[in-house]
């Protein structure tokens, strides 16, 4: 089956809607679908709930988003880098649920697993725990964390083929994986679209059977987050 869409905005026609969640991959602006963010930003949808490892930076990844208030709720790990993010947080207009990272990590494995939740030590004692089921284990206190299945999951490939296998370059992997299969709907965009039977079975990371709609993106801009140089 040919997953290949037009364009980005063609590929989230008819599946994203006001008040959904999502899940979008990415580390900062590392291994983001900026070209899914964009036209999601254009789709004009609200009341958006997301998952991901923080909201990128002021003016992009989903600081785009943060920008047009589209954003109701964050889950995140990190909330650093972005002054509109604090600006609308502090001012009580943006919802914040706090999920270390390596918990939003297995909280999105486990979804995609069919796993509705998991106990982890992860957080207890801290405000991570607040109105959470606490289990002893042996003796020691673990927290309940729920797993999440987003109704839409937006990831970011280096190479795909056309049947949506994907395979992700180096740290730009991050979270998408975990992202990819949460999804009940996943949308990846990829920088190499190849002929299906092209990509060795042994180099998939998210096998086509999660991927649903696939576009190609074959110049993103890739922005750095904080350029550091040494003087010369």
């Amino acid at each position: 089956m040919n997953k290949l869409w037009p364009d980005a905005r063609a590929a989230l026609d008819g599946i994203v809607r006001d008040g959904m969640l999502l899940a979008i991959g990415g580390f900062g602006l590392c291994g983001m679908p900026e070209a899914l963010i964009l036209a999601l930003r254009d789709t004009g949808v609200r009341n958006l709930t997301i998952a991901s490892n923080n909201a990128g930076v002021d003016g992009w990844g989903i600081g785009v988003l943060l920008q047009t208030h589209q954003v109701k709720k964050m889950i995140s790990s990190y909330v650093g880098e972005n002054v509109e993010f604090e600006r609308q947080y502090l001012g009580g207009e943006l919802e914040l649920e706090f999920s270390p990272q390596g918990t939003l990590a297995e909280r999105m494995r486990a979804g995609g697993a069919g796993i509705p939740g998991f106990y982890t030590r992860t957080g207890v004692g801290t405000l991570v725990a607040v109105g959470k089921e606490h289990k002893e284990f042996d003796g020691v206190t673990y927290i309940l964390e729920r797993g999440i299945q987003a109704d839409v999951s937006l990831v970011k490939a280096w190479k795909a083929d056309l049947h949506g296998n994907l395979i992700y370059r180096r740290t730009a992997r991050n979270f998408n994986p975990n992202a990819a299969t949460c999804g009940k709907i996943t949308v990846a965009e990829a920088e190499i679209i190849v002929q299906a039977g092209e990509l060795d079975p042994d180099e998939i990371h998210t096998p086509g059977i999660f991927v649903h709609r696939l576009v190609h993106n074959p110049h993103p801009e890739k922005r750095i987050e904080k350029r550091t140089t040494r003087e010369a």
